[in-house]
């Protein structure tokens, strides 16, 4: 079989500004990897993250790098001993999984082990902001599930300001590694009067055994701490739920691997995302059914998505079509 990998860097503008504890961004850089056979071709797409040391450029050139194996036929098996975790490997786990379900006409959640993939209801992000904004968006949303950057100073006030405005909404708070060990019970009692459901990643990576004591108050999320199964260990004790994105895991593969092995250990699990398109999204689709949070709203956060994607209808998606990927 001679296959072709194409390597492409697109750019997707946002809808207004995309703001975390890190900084802004007005838009969505992601690099999309093609692997074709002549009859078929099957497409993954990554969004490179600084915070992992990772370039748009510098990703670019790893998943070029492995085009002599590819095109010699590498399988995903042989990727996740090649490559390390992170988005160059996403991108190419992804397109070999698209391009097998399209060479052999099988549904690649069926190709996965998964009877069926049911419409699931998304988070949507609030960006960070002052906490008069922020509730202001969030009522504006109307959304059933809403997911809010928080940035350390202020946060008691943004928590509170987005519950009064959003008084039915699940509230998912994530603070991107921006609160400190000392303003930990602050936040977190602030959230428990909101009736937070999940606080996500509050620590930087590394600070997790701060979160021991802090057990039970309310349940804790990781994300920046979580990448892939080698973590699931140093993690026990200190969270409730796990953050699993692809982008992170390096790809599809690992990351059903990933929460099978966190699901035995007692985890809940919540599929996540970057800010990407909906062929960023479609591959994440297969873990939801074993997602307590799906927050796959990276779409609905830009000014314009690609030609067939993900089906939106409010904060409920549906599972990709064979166009689009799978």
């Amino acid at each position: 079989m001679s296959r072709r990998l194409t390597v492409a860097i697109e750019r997707f503008p946002i809808a207004g500004k995309f703001v975390i504890s890190r900084g802004a961004r007005t838009e969505a850089v992601v690099v999309t990897a093609t692997i074709s056979d002549g009859d078929h071709s099957g497409r993954g797409e990554c969004v490179p993250y600084a915070r992992y040391g990772e370039s748009v450029d510098g990703v670019a050139a790893t998943i070029e790098s492995q085009r002599a194996a590819i095109e010699n036929g590498l399988d995903r098996q042989g990727l996740g001993e090649t490559l390390p975790a992170g988005a160059a490997r996403n991108a190419l786990d992804c397109a070999l999984w698209d391009l097998e379900a399209k060479m052999t006409g099988v549904p690649a959640h069926v190709l996965a082990g998964i009877t069926r993939v049911p419409r699931a209801t998304t988070a949507y992000t609030i960006s960070l902001d002052t906490p008069q904004a922020m509730g202001e968006a969030a009522a504006r949303s109307g959304r059933p599930i809403l997911k809010i950057k928080l940035g350390g100073v202020g946060d008691p006030a943004r928590i509170a300001a987005v519950r009064a405005a959003a008084p039915d909404a699940v509230v998912i708070a994530d603070a991107n590694e921006a609160w400190t060990p000392e303003t930990l019970a602050e936040n977190l009692a602030a959230c428990r009067r909101a009736d937070v459901a999940l606080v996500e990643q509050p620590l930087p990576a590394g600070e997790d055994h701060h979160l021991a004591a802090h057990r039970g108050i309310i349940p804790l999320g990781a994300d920046e701490s979580l990448h892939t199964r080698d973590d699931l260990a140093r993690l026990a004790g200190f969270y409730d739920v796990l953050n699993v994105k692809l982008d992170k895991t390096g790809g599809l593969t690992e990351a059903l691997a990933l929460v099978a092995e966190a699901e035995a250990r007692g985890f809940g699990i919540m599929v996540g995302c970057m800010v990407g398109t909906s062929l960023a999204m479609a591959p994440a689709m297969l873990l939801t059914p074993k997602a307590r949070f799906v927050d796959l709203d990276g779409p609905l956060l830009l000014a314009e998505d690609r030609a067939c994607g993900l089906l939106y209808e409010g904060s409920v998606v549906s599972p990709p079509t064979r166009e689009l990927w799978g």
